[in-house]
């Protein structure tokens, strides 16, 4: 059991000192705030736990943060040195007791390196869900327990700011800790190999080293994104939650004529209003005027839209469907009838009930109709969704299935991210897909039952789109996976 008051005695004492290790380990500090700023997109509501002097806080450019630390000479110098900043507040309080006078849900809360100065991390977990918003996430930062002969040393140098006893956890220790308390881990890594600045051989060690086995055990930190476990709804409060609901699903369709008709009278009604958008891609065929026929003949309980794309390409004709739409929740759903419709209530209960943020589908578990897919396709998909769950750090079998359904706030968010990217993709699968993966969305997978298409040919070009998607392997690894 940790002794509070000597450990408050300590902080206080090197609260004047605290700048002074911050430019002796520079390099360490900015790494800490530049990765924690990739994972926590600006203007959001931040809770820092532990904010010492606040520099970490700052650095994520918060629309509010709140910073609260138990040392008031930390807090003393945090609102000296940030005390113009209008949007950051910094206050005395102790974590682990049950009235922190915080009376507000965040977006994101931040522990750094405090976990090991806490005596009960579970019943300090369980305080967080006061705290958290229902699609909040809580990112933890907390020194690699390897690491620990390697820092006491270092310390004894004079090379880090000396420490008193503390905790020393394993990433399956936190994980655990969140397990009992209610949370589920969204993504976890570790990063740093080289903690100084050392020309060419830092940036190569903790850019690409780092992120591949078995050093990816190996770094200096560790880090996890976590979010509270959704309840386990009954079947009767599913019911009376999906009706409190509605979906937009953007049907983009290209050569698809002999399907149009089939997809309005098959989909499924989902929640208090079901959209349909198609959105025509310049097709060869008379798909635009069937669309047309059977929107201005429709009489049924669904709203019907449609519009043609102004690019090319699928991930074009998402985008301009996804911004007619008006529903709560937004799918995909291929005109060619690949999957079947029914299918979809599974992705919309599955995003209803909270098991996810970002549904994908999975043509890769049941067994495929003949000619569903071919060998070529099939192995393919099994090479990129091998590369895709490493490099989004979640599991993710099938990325080129059509069908994704997602919260429409959270495509709004990834619009305004998009700039991150660039207009890279013309599926629109992997714009969506990186841009969950850069939100911390939980990913999750729903295994379809995919079946032969009975009209047309597949408008997939095997050999160019498979380049392209070898050279969004390589994107992801620039812009997600090697930071």
């Amino acid at each position: 059991m940790h002794d509070k008051s000597k450990i408050k005695k300590y902080f206080d004492r090197v609260a004047p000192e605290r700048n002074y290790w911050k430019k002796k380990n520079r390099y360490y500090y900015e790494y800490i705030e530049n990765f924690s700023s990739f994972l926590i997109p600006k203007n959001k509501k931040v809770l820092e736990v532990g904010c010492g002097t606040g520099e970490l806080l700052r650095s994520l450019k918060p629309s509010r943060g709140l910073g609260v630390d138990f040392s008031s000479e930390m807090i003393k110098v945090a609102r000296v040195k940030h005390g113009r900043d209008k949007n950051l507040e910094f206050r005395v309080a102790d974590i682990e007791s049950d009235n922190w006078g915080v009376d507000e849900k965040f977006e994101y809360i931040i522990v750094a390196d405090t976990l090991g100065y806490i005596n009960d991390i579970e019943s300090f977990f369980k305080k967080l869900h006061n705290l958290i918003s229902s699609k909040g996430k809580i990112l933890i930062i907390q020194y690699n327990q390897i690491w620990e002969p390697i820092l006491t040393i270092g310390a004894k140098l004079k090379m880090k700011m000396p420490s008193i006893d503390q905790n020393w956890l394993s990433v399956a220790d936190i994980e655990n800790f969140f397990y009992l308390a209610g949370f589920e881990v969204v993504k976890r890594g570790s990063k740093l190999l080289v903690p100084k600045n050392i020309p060419i051989i830092s940036s190569f060690f903790n850019k690409f080293v780092v992120n591949i086995a078995p050093f990816n055990k190996l770094g200096l930190v560790n880090f996890l994104i976590v979010r509270p476990v959704p309840l386990v709804l009954s079947p009767a409060d599913l019911v009376e939650l999906e009706k409190k609901h509605s979906a937009s699903i953007v049907v983009p369709a290209r050569n698809e004529s002999g399907m149009i008709k089939k997809i309005v009278d098959e989909l499924p009604d989902l929640g208090k209003l079901t959209e349909i958008i198609f959105v025509e891609g310049h097709s060869r065929d008379n798909t635009l005027e069937e669309v047309k026929k059977t929107v201005e003949s429709y009489l049924g309980s669904k709203a019907l839209k449609f519009a043609v794309q102004d690019g090319v390409g699928k991930g074009d004709a998402v985008r301009k469907g996804f911004d007619m739409a008006i529903g709560d929740i937004l799918m995909i759903y291929d005109a060619d009838m690949t999957v079947p419709p029914q299918e979809l209530h599974k992705f919309y209960s599955a995003i209803i009930s909270g098991r996810g943020e970002f549904i994908n589908g999975s043509r890769l578990i049941y067994p495929m109709e003949k000619q569903s897919m071919r060998l070529l396709n099939y192995a393919g998909n099994k090479f990129f969704s091998f590369m895709f769950s490493w490099l989004l750090g979640q599991r993710i079998k099938d990325t080129l299935c059509g069908t994704k359904v997602l919260w429409r706030d959270d495509y709004e968010e990834i619009k305004r991210s998009r700039s991150f990217f660039g207009d890279f993709d013309p599926f629109g699968d992997f714009d969506l897909l990186f841009g969950a993966a850069k939100l911390n969305l939980k990913i999750i997978d729903i295994p379809i039952h995919y079946r032969e298409r009975v009209y047309g040919t597949t408008n997939i070009q095997r050999w160019s789109h498979g380049w392209l998607l070898l050279k969004m392997v390589i994107f992801a690894m620039r812009k997600i996976k090697f930071i």
